[in-house]
């Protein structure tokens, strides 16, 4: 049964293809719950459903806990909040953050998945499914070129920034965002390593590759204040 405790865990970015080294991540995840056997549901919104990913999920989790998804470009759920409270954990994959979010809303799912966060269901996901808890965070959602995005579910106070590393123009791109106050002070972190938070309070970084980083990014009096978070490596 999901606990008392709300957490959530962003994760930079993290695949679930086969061959992938971010195993640790998601096997993380599913040690978080407490459970032997736990309830997981995937929400492949961002993604517009894609059922490579949706495979991609169930390729990975089917195997170690019960799974199920939840879609909405065909849905079938009635009552989403009864159906996601039922879960230990939901992974919300990545893809277009503005579009996900448009969608839960109009769908209910963003009250849903607040519920059950109160609930202590576990929350987590990669890229749009990290940016998303935050107040805001820098996204491709409107093109090519990064922006910010300001209407996130606000679960968790400030902004994030995934892709930190494997993306050349996240990490100038954040920085001009939160200098000039287009976004709030946040969180950043690399492919394959994930920021864990305790209700609203961050707890640890974790990672599934050495030298892989978060970092915590501020707007100091002499600009951009940009402190490296040390994640603990998690065991293969």
């Amino acid at each position: 049964m999901a606990g008392s405790e709300r957490r959530i865990v962003a994760l930079g970015g993290a695949s679930l293809l086969p061959g992938s080294t971010d195993g640790p991540l998601w096997q993380h995840l599913l040690d978080l719950t407490g459970e032997a056997y736990p309830r997981v549901c995937f929400i492949g919104t961002a993604s517009g459903d894609d059922p490579g990913y949706t495979a991609a999920f169930y390729g990975w989790f089917a195997r170690r806990a019960q799974s199920t998804h939840l879609a909405l470009f065909d849905r079938r759920i009635g009552d989403i909040e009864g159906f996601l409270l039922e879960h230990d954990l939901i992974v919300v994959g990545g893809g277009n953050t503005a579009n996900m979010l448009a969608v839960w809303r109009l769908h209910g799912v963003d009250a849903a998945l607040r519920r059950a966060w109160q609930s202590g269901v576990v929350l987590a996901g990669p890229s749009a499914g990290a940016v998303c808890w935050f107040e805001a965070g820098s996204t491709d959602s409107f093109g090519p070129a990064l922006g910010a995005l300001r209407d996130g579910l606000g679960f968790l106070p400030g902004s994030f920034c995934p892709h930190y590393d494997s993306e050349s123009n996240r990490r100038p791109r954040y920085h001009e965002l939160v200098a000039s106050g287009e976004l709030p002070d946040g969180y950043a972190a690399d492919d394959g390593v994930g920021l864990v938070f305790s209700d609203t309070t961050f707890s640890e970084a974790i990672a599934a590759m050495p030298e892989t980083r978060a970092f915590r990014v501020e707007r100091g009096p002499s600009g951009i204040e940009e402190t490296s978070i040390k994640p603990r490596l998690l065991r293969a």
